[in-house]
C-alpha cells in the first residue's frame, strides 16, 4: 500500500502541485512491466490477505468479499482512463491535491489536500493496531511472552520516526525480494486451501447475491484499501521509455492483477477455511487464521516465515505511509496553505516538522486506544484501531477519487487544445465519477456494519466527519487565502506555473 504522492524529497525543484522534479533527469529505462511491478508490490499481499480479508469476513459476515475485488477492480480501471490521461499533462503533480485544483478550482483543490492528508493518516495509523495485534501474538506464540499490543507499536513509532527524521531509505531491493516471498507465500496458501477445501469447492464467494446485502459497503471500503497505491504509476512518468504509453498500460496492468489476485485469494480463504466455520475462526483468531492454517497443513517452519514477512510488509507500509505524510505535511506548508513551519527540514533534507507531527498524532491515538481497550479482548487493536481507522481513510480515498474523477473533465474542458478523445476526457471519468460515488454511498450508508455495530453510535458520526469536515474548512480557507493572499492563492495547487494559468480561463 502507498498513497499517491512520489515522496518528494524536501527543498528540490517544484512543479504543480509542489511535486518535485526529477533535478538530475534520469535515463527512461522504465517499461510497462517495470512500472506494473513497482505498483504491484506496494499492494502488500500478506498484509491485505491476513489482515484486511480476515477483518472483511469477521466484521461484515458476507461471503462475496471475493467478488468485491473484480467489482472495484473494474470500477478503478474506468477511473484509470480519466487519471492516466491526465497524468500526460500534469507530469509532476501525482498528488490528488494538484489535480483537482487544476481541474476544478483552488479552492477545491485545497478540500481535498485536507481530505488527503487526513485520510492517509488515518490509514498509517490504523495500521499500527493490526503491527501491535501480530507482533504481541508472534512473541506470545513462539517465545511465550505476554507482551501488550501497545507497546511493539510505541517501539515502532520511534524507529519509523527516526528513519522519517533521518532520512533512511529502505532498500527498494531487499524490500522488492520481502514483496516477492509474500506473494510466493500467498500462492502456496491459496493452492494448500483449494486443496484441501474441508467443504468442497464452491464458487458462493463469487456469486452477486453473496455480497449484495446488508453490510456491502463495509466489504468495499476494505476491498479499496487493497488496491491503494494503484494510482501511483504517473510519478514513475519521467523514468518511463514512452510514458503516454507506459503509464496508461502499467495502471490498467496492475489494477487487474491486484483484482484477480485477492478475489482468488480471499476465495482461497473461504474454501481452505470452510465457508461454515468462515466467519467465526476469522473473528475469533483475526489474522492469525492464515498462519494458523498455514502451520497445521504446510509446516511451522513456513508459518513462522510468513508471520514475519507480515511484520516486515507492515513495517514497510508504515515507513511508506510516514515519509508520504511527512512530505504532504511539508509540501502544504511550502504553499503556505497550511502553517508556514511544516515546511522545516533536518540537516539530511528529510522533512523534519511534517514527520514530528505525523510521529505525535500517530503516539496520541495509540495511547487513547491502549487505555480504552485496556483489559478488552486481544484483537481489539484489530477490530477497532486497525478496523475504524483505516476504512475512514479509505472511505476518504474514495471520495477523493470521485472528485479527481470530474476534475478530470474539467481539466480536459477547459483545455480543448490538448484534443483528447472523448472516450478518455468525458464518458470514463463520468462513469467513473458515478461508480465512486455509489461506492462511497454505500460506505456511508453501511458504515455501522464496518463498525461491527447494529446501530448507530457517535463513533457512526465521529469517523466520517473527520474525513468531511477537513475538506469543508479547507475550502473555506482558500477562499479567505482568495481575498488576503492573491499571489499565494494563484500558486495552489499549481507550484510554479501558479501565477500563469489564469488564461487557460480557470474559474476558481
Amino acid at each position: 500500500m502507498s498513497i499517491e504522492t512520489s515522496s518528494p524529497r524536501p527543498g528540490s525543484k517544484s512543479t504543480a502541485g509542489g511535486t518535485p522534479t526529477v533535478a538530475h533527469a534520469k535515463e527512461r529505462r522504465l517499461g510497462v512491466a517495470s512500472v506494473t511491478m513497482m505498483i504491484i508490490a506496494a499492494s502488500a499481499p500478506l498484509t491485505v490477505l491476513a489482515g484486511g480479508v480476515t477483518t472483511t469476513f469477521a466484521v461484515t459476515g458476507l461471503l462475496g468479499v471475493p467478488l468485491s475485488y473484480l467489482i472495484l477492480g473494474a470500477v478503478l480501471a474506468i477511473f484509470a482512463v480519466g487519471y492516466a490521461a491526465m497524468s500526460r499533462h500534469v507530469t509532476n503533480a501525482g498528488a490528488f491535491y494538484a489535480y483537482v485544483a487544476q481541474g476544478i478550482s483552488r479552492p477545491a483543490g485545497v478540500g481535498a489536500s485536507l481530505v488527503a492528508l487526513m485520510s492517509y493518516n488515518l490509514m498509517q495509523v490504523g495500521i499500527y493496531g493490526l503491527f501491535g495485534f501480530t507482533v504481541s501474538s508472534l512473541l506470545s506464540s513462539r517465545f511465550g511472552l505476554n507482551v501488550p499490543w501497545w507497546i511493539p507499536v510505541i517501539i515502532c513509532i520511534a524507529v519509523v520516526a527516526v528513519l522519517g527524521v533521518n532520512r533512511v531509505d529502505l532498500s527498494a531491493k531487499v524490500l522488492g525480494g520481502l514483496v516477492a516471498l509474500e506473494f510466493l507465500v500467498v500462492i502456496v496458501y491459496d493452492v494448500v486451501s483449494f486443496a484441501v477445501a474441508p467443504e468442497g469447492v464452491t464458487a458462493a464467494p463469487l456469486s452477486p447475491s453473496s455480497l449484495f446485502l446488508p453490510g456491502v459497503g463495509a466489504v468495499l471500503s476494505f476491498g479499496i484499501a487493497a488496491f491503494m497505491g494503484f494510482e501511483s504509476a504517473a510519478i514513475y512518468s519521467e523514468e518511463a521509455k514512452d510514458p503516454r504509453r507506459t503509464i496508461p498500460r502499467a495502471t490498467y496492468t496492475a489494477v487487474a492483477v491486484i483484482a484477480v489476485f485477492y478475489a482468488v485469494s480471499s476465495w482461497a480463504m473461504a474454501i481452505g477455511t470452510g465457508p461454515s466455520q468462515l466467519f467465526d475462526a476469522a473473528g475469533k483468531q483475526g489474522p492469525d487464521l492464515v498462519f494458523t492454517f498455514l502451520s497445521g497443513h504446510v509446516g511451522q517452519l513456513i508459518a513462522d516465515i510468513a508471520q514475519v514477512l507480515f511484520c516486515t510488509s507492515l513495517f514497510a507500509a508504515l515507513v511508506s505511509f510516514h515519509n508520504a505524510v511527512a512530505r504532504y505535511f511539508f509540501s502544504l506548508g511550502r504553499e503556505r496553505v497550511i502553517p508556514a513551519w511544516l515546511e522545516a527540514t533536518s540537516r539530511h533534507g528529510a522533512p523534519k516538522a511534517g514527520s514530528l507531527v505525523q510521529t505525535g498524532i500517530a503516539v496520541v491515538v495509540t495511547v487513547g486506544f491502549a487505555i480504552a481497550g485496556n483489559g478488552a479482548d486481544p484483537l481489539y487493536p484489530v477490530l477497532t484501531m486497525f478496523t475504524w481507522l483505516t476504512n475512514a481513510g479509505a472511505m476518504g480515498l474514495v471520495l477523493l477519487m470521485a472528485i479527481v474523477s470530474a476534475a478530470v473533465i474539467g481539466f480536459f474542458r477547459r483545455r480543448r487544445h490538448l484534443a483528447q478523445g472523448t472516450w478518455s476526457a468525458v464518458v470514463a471519468p463520468a462513469i467513473g465519477a458515478v461508480a465512486l460515488a455509489v461506492v462511497f454511498g454505500l460506505i456511508v450508508a453501511n458504515f455501522d456494519v464496518l463498525l461491527g455495530q447494529t446501530e448507530s453510535t457517535p463513533v457512526s458520526f465521529i469517523l466520517p466527519a473527520l474525513i468531511i469536515v477537513p475538506g469543508v474548512v479547507g475550502i473555506f480557507w482558500a477562499l479567505r487565502l482568495r481575498r488576503a493572499k492573491p499571489a499565494l492563492y494563484q500558486r495552489i495547487g499549481h507550484g510554479e506555473e501558479g501565477a500563469a494559468t489564469h488564461h487557460l480561463g480557470e474559474d476558481d
